[in-house]
């Protein structure tokens, strides 16, 4: 068997994992990233050699099979990985891929977020600790998902009621705690980030992201290391097996 490891799955460039890698590796744990969104069968790994599955974000609409057909095999995967009561974790894209794999359904946004905004916490989870009710995250999404049968709603904001969920060993964020400064600065330099955004919108965002970094990164933290952790006991059950 291979060495158990965490499967990354990315989208594009520049929407990388930054804090989640962190975390990672900071528990010792072994990763590979790849991107196989444009792949008609792409090889992955199977599910039960894995130690954990996160799922990136990513411009694309989750079920656009058409022009993107290696979502059909993350979908798949996803469920593998649910079956095989892996740890997963899916963010924004990745998010609506984890939903839309557990049975919820995908719909455009009437307003999209994009930016700095706050979302409600309306449930508790092991792996999520809370210090307000509210708290401002970064978003960008055009889409949005519905619950999954038997899901645990964890967060919702006035535009998005579904912005966070818990499913036996799945995770899924719609918003962006992985994505740090750096990260976030490259995001800026991307022209179908930003679009037709005026300098001083994108001024604003910076000034606003910055604003709630002190917010955000504890959060984070505290959110991928519980994670990384359920990814480092199923690295060494795989390992003892």
């Amino acid at each position: 068997m291979a060495k158990p490891r965490v499967l990354i799955v990315q989208h594009v460039d520049w929407e990388k994992p930054g804090r989640i890698l962190d975390n990672l590796q900071e528990c010792g744990l072994d990763t590979e990233i790849t991107n196989i969104v444009d792949e008609k069968k792409p090889k992955l790994p199977r599910s039960r050699e894995l130690a954990g599955l996160v799922i990136m974000g990513g411009p694309m609409s989750a079920d656009d099979y058409a022009h993107h057909p290696g979502l059909k095999a993350e979908t798949k995967l996803a469920k593998a990985a649910m079956a095989a009561n892996k740890p997963i974790l899916g963010i924004c894209l990745g998010h609506q891929i984890l939903a839309r794999a557990l049975g919820g359904t995908l719909m455009r946004d009437q307003e999209p977020e994009y930016g700095m905004g706050p979302i409600r916490w309306v449930g508790q989870d092991d792996d999520v600790a809370m210090w307000s009710k509210n708290t401002d995250v970064l978003h960008w999404h055009a889409d949005q998902v519905t619950l999954p049968p038997g899901a645990k709603l964890l967060a919702r904001s006035q535009a998005t009621k579904v912005q966070a969920f818990r499913l036996g060993s799945a995770l899924g964020l719609q918003f962006h705690l992985e994505v740090t400064a750096p990260i976030f600065e490259e995001w800026m330099q991307v022209p179908s980030m930003v679009g037709t955004m005026k300098k001083s919108k994108i001024a604003k965002m910076r000034d606003d992201f910055m604003k709630g970094m002190p917010q955000m990164q504890p959060l984070a933290d505290a959110i991928f290391s519980a994670f990384a952790a359920r990814c480092s006991t199923q690295a060494a059950q795989l390992a003892a097996a």
